[in-house]
């Protein structure tokens, strides 16, 4: 095409529109280019001014790098499943409290090193409670990890016997929230006690645990097996914990009978 008077500003605009957007991708400001390319189809950028187009393009990539390190915090907590704060039914008798919920969904036990023990029998929803705390931990900021207690201690245990088992350890502090699932199902051997105290020592008064189980709180003791170390854990974690005790039948049966009417 050939470039006159009248075409020569259009095609000036379009480089320099084309020279922003490259610069803002190389800069990784991926929101922002996104932003920008969206007011480059649309007229309303017109009716803004030069500060607040620059807003509105500083809020988009600050959304956009928001929303990627939830997403990140997320994907590392290895979570089994999805589970929402705003899922939670507190419509069923269960023994759930929502201003306790409410509490403890502003995270503020987690800053404060503190831990939260969510017991009840199976079914009852201790994991989708604790996951959705998870969830918003993440949504916080706050650097989360999920695992089921058995197989987390299994492996640890084949980490130790490699010799890595401080490289595992390391992820698990680094986290200051860290969610065991389904604690003491089964009672400890030697070792699961020794690494249990580890990753227990590791966190006291620094880091918070929420963990989950079928057991009462009270039968934690005999579970763990020898005195000593019994009394070492329960020490670290019991006395200034929340608790959640969940009461009633499996939500699953509650749910499959409701399917069958």
């Amino acid at each position: 095409m050939e470039i006159n008077e009248k075409t020569a500003p259009i095609t000036q605009e379009k480089d320099r529109n084309t020279i922003s957007l490259d610069l803002m991708r190389r800069m990784k400001l991926h929101g922002m280019a996104a932003a920008f390319e969206e007011s480059l189809s649309s007229t309303f950028a017109e009716t803004m001014t030069p500060d607040s187009f620059l807003n509105w393009l500083l809020s988009r990539e600050w959304d956009y790098r928001s929303n990627a390190a939830i997403e990140r915090l997320t994907k590392q907590a290895s979570f089994r499943y999805k589970a929402y704060p705003e899922d939670i039914d507190f419509t069923i008798s269960r023994g759930l409290d929502r201003n306790q919920m409410e509490r403890l969904m502003t995270l503020e036990f987690v800053k404060q090193g503190r831990n939260l023990f969510i017991t009840g029998s199976s079914g009852t929803g201790k994991s989708f409670i604790a996951t959705a705390l998870g969830y918003k931990a993440c949504s916080l900021g706050i650097r989360t990890l999920y695992a089921n207690a058995s197989k987390l201690l299994g492996t640890l245990k084949v980490a130790k016997v490699k010799g890595t088992i401080d490289a595992e350890l390391k992820k698990i502090e680094k986290c200051p929230l860290f969610i065991m699932d389904d604690a003491f199902l089964v009672s400890l051997d030697a070792k699961e006690r020794s690494i249990l105290l580890e990753i227990i020592e590791d966190r006291h008064e620094r880091k918070s645990i929420i963990m989950t189980s079928q057991l009462p709180v009270s039968s934690w003791y005999d579970a763990i097996g020898d005195p000593t170390v019994a009394d070492a854990i329960l020490d670290r974690i019991v006395h200034s914990a929340h608790q959640i005790e969940l009461v009633g039948e499996s939500l699953r049966k509650t749910k499959a009978r409701k399917g069958d009417k």
